[in-house]
């Protein structure tokens, strides 16, 4: 479902990647980029905050109730997603040709939306939260085998430079 996400929103989106011919500009572009990919984690830790204060136990540092366990979980996990996502699109970045800058957004939106669904899974039911999770880690393992193809198959000289 990934690919076909990416491609279609590729082809049917109506903007283009400005002209990044450093890279230092394609990884500036890359962390403005990764921004919007915080909103997830930032909307899990208010919930999150707002349902520990909401809670019925009487001990703040007593056992966490299902409710409160869930948000912290999903921010938890969420953020160490992000991280290695994060570092897989700026490496992805300095290897794309131009025309497939367009694909860095579109990483991002997705990393975003399918955190949201996991979140919303998760709630829902422990056995429903593959499908979320699959959604963020697929494509993260997807940049992780480009990257280091592009590492030590395309470039193997540029290695360390």
């Amino acid at each position: 479902l990934c690919p076909c996400l990416i491609y279609g929103a590729y082809i049917f989106l109506p903007f283009d990647a400005p002209l990044l011919p450093t890279t230092s500009t394609r990884l500036v572009y890359t962390l403005r980029c990764a921004t919007f990919a915080t909103f997830p984690i930032v909307l899990g830790m208010i919930v999150s905050g707002i349902s520990r204060l909401c809670s019925s136990a009487l001990e703040p540092f007593g056992e966490l109730h299902r409710e409160v366990e869930i948000h912290r979980t999903y921010v938890s996990q969420s953020v160490h997603l992000f991280i290695l996502y994060f570092f897989n699109m700026a490496v992805l970045a300095t290897y794309l040709p131009q025309e497939l800058l367009k694909l860095i957004p579109l990483l991002t939106g997705l990393f975003a939306i399918s955190r949201l669904i996991f979140w919303m899974s998760y709630a829902i039911g422990r056995s429903f939260r593959a499908f979320g999770f699959s959604m963020t880690f697929l494509p993260l393992l997807a940049m992780l085998v480009w990257n280091l193809y592009g590492m030590f198959i395309l470039e193997p000289e540029n290695l360390l430079s």
